[in-house]
């Protein structure tokens, strides 16, 4: 069976051209990730508020992610139907609705419906993304623009729980979702303005065969190792930003505010650390390389926070050793991707692959939260480390399937 296909990847362009586009994606990523922890911050308000459990606040996380994981495959196909600028439209609309809507929420479950929302809003970004970064941007700089991809999106994690965090403490939980609701109402405006940059001709999908239809990606081993491998790398983000400085918290009796510090310098680390490895992948046949030595650094961090006592000021220094370690193997993991999928991947399948992504932060809330609940703090930054582990066995299995 012959892979699905689009257009060839994009001609070399001026480097004034290849920027802009790729600072428009990355502001809209940026968004992405910003909307995926707006909630976890404001846990601690949150369970005081509605009188929930961990659980139930993971469940909202859960939500949020099911919810985005089902509109990201649905999302591929509509990019590949009508382009990624409406799809994009349409998923900054749908954050800056939940945010507002959120401050509104009176419920646990009005809060959890809006999560949901959120994560309609979250589900477009990666189709969109990836179809205009390697169909618009020149082949020789792909590489950095995964890492600025990449870059921004952390920066997204980075602001959210500081600004969230920050405006909850002087005021309340429900000022702080306003004020996050403004962020993706400026970042559509600045789209809007630059709308023509982000047009993308709609092709018809060019067949190779008689025999291939819409969902014959799906037979591809290859897609599902991606799912997987996405999956474990998921399941990771989800402990760090829901759970990881929390039970952190709770071991090593650091103050409430070094909670959201933990976050914002392992989202800092992470960004720093892209910045190098987009100089890494220079060499796309040690792609597999560069994951497994980023993810043992990882593990090894989190062992550490896990097994030993330490000073209060060390754990945020330790999660900041774990984004730039996590960081670094970014654009590698996304290279790693590329190289193991159809050429030419249409959005579709870009959908349906970083679904599992949705997939793991859906279920990783569910297991980890139930773990807090008991108290097995240890026991959640060990259970980090051990998918650290496999995802190591996870990247070498992949690059065997590259087709370089």
């Amino acid at each position: 069976m012959s892979s699905p296909s689009i257009a060839a990847d994009a001609p070399n362009l001026p480097f004034r051209q290849d920027a802009s586009l790729i600072a428009l994606v990355g502001l809209a990523h940026m968004v992405s990730h910003f909307s995926q922890l707006l909630l976890p911050p404001l846990f601690p308000w949150l369970k005081d508020a509605f009188d929930v459990s961990y659980a139930q606040l993971g469940f909202m996380l859960t939500v949020f992610f099911v919810v985005s994981c089902a509109v990201q495959a649905v999302a591929g196909f509509l990019v590949d139907r009508w382009g990624p600028r409406p799809v994009l439209y349409v998923g900054l609309v749908a954050i800056a609705l939940s945010c507002f809507g959120s401050a509104l929420s009176t419920s646990y479950w009005q809060i959890t419906f809006f999560a949901g929302l959120a994560g309609l809003g979250n589900g477009v970004f990666h189709p969109v993304d990836y179809t205009l970064l390697n169909r618009r941007v020149s082949p020789h700089r792909l590489g950095h623009a995964y890492s600025a991809h990449g870059i921004t999106g952390t920066l997204g994690w980075a602001i959210a729980p500081g600004l969230m965090t920050g405006v909850a403490m002087f005021h309340s939980w429900q000022a702080a979702m306003a004020v996050a609701g403004l962020v993706p109402v400026a970042v559509l405006v600045v789209l809007w303005l630059n709308h023509q940059r982000l047009h993308l001709d709609v092709k018809p999908v060019v067949q190779q065969g008689p025999s291939d239809g819409n969902f014959d990606f799906l037979r591809l081993p290859a897609v599902w190792l991606c799912f997987m491998f996405f999956f474990l790398f998921a399941t990771i983000l989800g402990v760090v930003q829901a759970f990881a400085p929390e039970a952190s918290r709770q071991l090593h009796d650091i103050p409430l505010a070094s909670v959201a510090l933990c976050l914002t310098v392992y989202m800092i680390g992470s960004a720093s650390g892209m910045v190098v490895g987009g100089f890494l992948i220079q060499d796309p046949r040690r792609s597999d390389k560069v994951v497994a030595v980023a993810f043992a650094v990882a593990a090894t961090m989190a062992l550490i926070l896990a097994l030993s006592p330490m000073p209060d000021w060390l754990v945020p220094v330790l999660f900041a050793f774990m984004g730039v370690a996590s960081g670094t193997a970014g654009p590698s993991r996304d290279l790693l991707v590329k190289q193991s999928t159809p050429i030419n991947a249409t959005g579709r399948v870009y959908g349906v692959v970083y679904g599992g992504l949705d997939v793991g932060q859906a279920i990783t809330p569910l297991i980890f939260g139930l773990l807090m609940d008991h108290g097995q703090f240890r026991g959640v930054l060990i259970g980090l480390a051990l998918v650290q582990c496999i995802l190591i066995f996870s990247a070498f299995k992949l690059r065997s399937v590259s087709r370089i």
